[in-house]
């Protein structure tokens, strides 16, 4: 009679040892991931990493009227917002590829937004060109008319209206940390990459703002 072969069965010290390792195995890939996860947010997208040099040189000026812009050790790549202009047409963030733009979110509910609105038109007709634009985007819900109307009333001219009534454009900034309340407002780079952030209105007409403008436009 043949004999039948049988796999030994683990002492119980080996299977303690076996469960350890498992254990510590598992350990080891989590904190792995955590790190892992902290380094990539402490370098950033390596796509706007040309982009801290320009923000560093910024700092300096964030201060007076714009003393609230925080300017970012490592700039966030700013998602591609779509929203839509006065005919309805839709735009996104990247159409502005090239050139510098300060995005600013308003809704006429807001009262700090209303009473920005005339100093981000001044801005635009100060600085407004090939280099820069100011890219207000209206969040209001529900009459569209009512912001255009508004608009007008208070004389705002310069400033192309764009829209967005379903709102998604400060919840996609909302989702990386970027929106807080409102009005929100950023200055972003030429590649999409962030400059500086504000929640809170601002003098967008003051010399401080136009110098820190003109700082981050400087070498366009």
């Amino acid at each position: 009679m043949s004999e039948q072969s049988s796999s030994p069965t683990p002492s119980p010290y080996r299977r303690s040892r076996l469960i350890l390792a498992a254990v510590v195995a598992g350990l080891a890939i989590g904190f792995a991931g955590v790190y892992g996860i902290g380094a990539f947010k402490r370098n950033g997208n390596p796509a706007c990493q040309a982009t801290a040099a320009l923000a560093k040189t910024l700092k300096p000026l964030a201060h007076g009227e714009v003393a609230a812009v925080n300017v970012p050790d490592t700039p966030l790549y700013v998602p591609n917002l779509t929203f839509h202009d006065g005919a309805g047409n839709t735009r996104q963030l990247s159409d502005w590829r090239g050139r510098t733009v300060l995005l600013n979110l308003w809704a006429t509910w807001c009262v700090p937004c209303r009473k920005e609105m005339p100093a981000l038109d001044a801005l635009q007709q100060k600085l407004g060109g090939p280099n820069f634009q100011v890219v207000a985007v209206n969040i209001d819900t529900r009459d569209p008319e009512k912001p255009k109307t508004w608009l007008k009333e208070i004389g705002v001219s310069h400033l192309t209206y764009y829209a967005d009534p379903s709102a998604k454009v400060f919840q996609d900034l909302k989702a990386v940390g970027r929106a807080f309340g409102m009005p929100t407002t950023m200055l972003i780079d030429t590649t999409g990459c962030e400059l500086g952030t504000i929640a809170g209105p601002a003098e967008w007409s003051s010399d401080d703002a136009l110098k820190l403008i003109k700082a981050a436009t400087a070498k366009l």
